[in-house]
């Protein structure tokens, strides 16, 4: 049985913003990140884990700063020096969307460094390239489209053309590898891609690109005996009462507040032919606070047509969390409120309401009431969705050039460019 360690998504640069803690100078949210994969390594040292699999995404691209890649190499080292075989996946974020760029990851390839395994393509890691454990590895970095469209550059291929294309190849480049299996070994499968079935988070706004999603048949396959995924940030376990278990190990900290109510994980896995178990491992994460207020609940009293300023705060005051709740977290307030009341919202009332939040984002949603204004001759039932669109686009006082942009897209949307049917 061989007991290991898998972890993805690290992302350790990907919030370099906001405040700098005074000893390292390095901004808060960032040793987070950093916080989180040391607790990933010590306990790969301590727990005397024999292989350590990290699924691709180190940084938020491709050119980290020397800063970052410093910090990220330091941990990396200590797997290294304390001789534990480490597997660096590429993942989408690693990687430059140009053939032949290197990859965030190269210098640990290019300097050699002793146990660490850098994965830039498919291939099969053997037992001898693991100190000789007794396993086997399946590896697949990130694909491209890029690197598919230079190799088919004289074909004509649309994009669903491409992608059923893409997913055959990824089949039968498995298969090969495959090929090289000693069945007397239990085998991992390591990628860094969306696979079917699985949930996303919201980390879709920090994805690159429209994603190629693979069949889970791909993966779930009874040769394999653990599947170690990344690239999505929701952990899960995508055959959780079945074999192999097929496992997103999520990102190591939340990325933004569509990850608010994820806890964040590392798995240990103990692996032999056959059979594995797994065990969750929880990283403390800073909290995020997300506060949705919509301020047209207030009852204004009879003598005012608006509500007061004090009557707001009031409201507010009932509304909102204890700030001391609000203590070392990232908080958002998103208020919701009439546009009429832009001037009776005091900003500077809330800054110092969450000031012992790490970062406080307020999030101002005015709601205009203009009413659409439509000719005598004409009815919303007649009109064409672009036009509905724009006269929406108009009452919510959008500028004429952003209503041009927006139609651009919404058409895209609205209509199948191949044949000029609406889309169901």
């Amino acid at each position: 049985m061989i007991k290991l360690l898998h972890f993805s998504d690290a992302h350790i640069d990907i919030a370099s913003q906001g405040k700098r803690d005074p000893q390292t100078g390095l901004p808060i949210r960032v040793l987070d990140f950093l916080k989180a994969l040391d607790t990933i390594v010590d306990t790969a040292i301590n727990e005397k884990i024999e292989l350590v699999i990290f699924s691709g995404d180190a940084y938020k691209d491709r050119t980290p700063v020397p800063t970052f890649q410093r910090e990220w190499g330091k941990r990396m080292m200590r797997l290294s020096q304390a001789g534990i075989p480490t597997i660096l996946l590429v993942g989408n974020h690693d990687i430059s969307p140009a053939a032949g760029r290197a990859t965030a990851l190269q210098e640990f390839r290019t300097l050699s460094v002793p146990h660490i395994h850098l994965v830039a393509k498919p291939e099969f890691i053997s037992s001898q390239q693991l100190n000789n454990l007794p396993i086997q590895i399946i590896a697949i970095p990130w694909i491209t489209r890029s690197g598919f469209l230079s190799a088919h550059q004289d074909d004509s291929i649309n994009m669903d053309e491409m992608d059923t294309n893409i997913e055959s190849i990824t089949s039968q480049i498995i298969d090969h590898l495959m090929e090289n299996l000693d069945p007397k070994l239990p085998t991992i499968f390591t990628a860094h891609a969306s696979i079917q079935g699985a949930v996303y988070g919201a980390e879709r706004s920090i994805m690159l690109g429209h994603d190629i999603v693979l069949p889970i048949s791909l993966v779930k396959r009874k040769e394999f005996d653990y599947v170690a995924l990344g690239h999505i940030h929701k952990a899960q376990d995508l055959n959780e009462n079945g074999h192999p278990h097929v496992i997103y190990s999520g990102s190591i900290e939340r990325v933004d507040f569509g990850e608010a109510k994820d806890d964040k994980y590392f798995v240990i896995a103990e692996v032999e032919k056959g059979e594995s178990h797994i065990s969750w491992r929880l990283l403390e994460g800073r909290p995020f606070i997300d506060i949705p207020v919509d301020l047209r609940e207030i009852n204004a009293s009879e003598n005012h047509t608006l509500p007061t300023p004090n009557e707001i705060k009031n409201y507010l005051e009932n509304s909102l969390i204890d700030s001391s709740e609000a203590e070392n977290a990232v908080v958002r307030l998103t208020l919701v409120y009439p546009k009429d009341w832009d001037n009776l919202i005091d900003d500077h009332w809330f800054q110092e309401r969450f000031a012992t939040a790490l970062d406080f984002h307020l999030v101002r949603k005015p709601i205009f009431s203009t009413r659409l204004r439509l000719g005598d001759d004409e009815s919303i039932s007649n009109l064409p969705h672009e036009k509905l669109l724009e006269l929406y686009w108009e009452s919510q006082k959008v500028s004429p050039e952003e209503i041009v942009s927006l139609q651009v897209i919404a058409k895209e949307i609205i209509y199948n460019q191949n044949d000029g049917e609406i889309i169901n």
